[in-house]
């Protein structure tokens, strides 16, 4: 795991990316990841999500930004279903403090709005922990944008991001 964030600038030279969607995509070919970006309606629940897309509510993996005391910022990946269990997490980090940031703050970590966050094209590359039950299996994400999903083989989406894997989670 990438112990010091560093920018990511994923537009091809010469080219603005200018949609969070456009962002992820770049990134993921930059990292030589097949993702597949699809439009979904608005959906009330996690279950209603997953029959939208046609998957288990557990193959839906929210992306959450944990902030440290420091200031810095880590990616939790949550299946549905399931939540963070902060002493396994601060565990797993070495650290006695972590919070979820307000919104505001969340978006200037990574450039994206709450719903729609994604490590993929990120403002700030930082760490990614991943929950214990994700790896073996296509996940669904945010995709940078309200309205879209992406699909990515969860081994891929780790080996991409130097992830480290742990039981960071409890069900809800």
């Amino acid at each position: 795991m990438a112990e010091s964030p560093e920018s990511v600038d994923n537009s091809p030279v010469g080219a603005p990316v200018s949609t969070g969607r456009e962002r992820v995509a770049a990134d993921a070919h930059a990292r030589g990841i097949e993702v597949d970006i699809v439009e979904r309606p608005a959906a009330r629940s996690l279950e209603e999500a997953a029959e939208l897309l046609g998957i288990q509510p557990g193959d839906i993996v929210k992306t959450l930004v944990v902030k440290r005391s420091d200031d810095t910022f880590v990616f939790a990946l949550v299946p549905g279903g399931r939540k963070i269990a902060w002493p396994k997490l601060r565990s797993v980090l070495q650290v006695n403090k972590l919070q979820l940031p307000d919104a505001s703050v969340a978006f200037a970590a990574t450039g994206y709005e709450r719903g729609t966050i994604t490590p993929f094209g990120s403002t700030t590359a930082w760490p990614v922990v991943a929950d214990a039950t994700i790896p073996g299996r296509r996940v669904s994400m945010g995709a940078g944008e309200h309205g879209y999903s992406l699909f990515v083989d969860a081994d891929a989406l780790i080996t991409a991001f130097d992830a480290t894997v742990a039981d960071i989670t409890d069900p809800e």
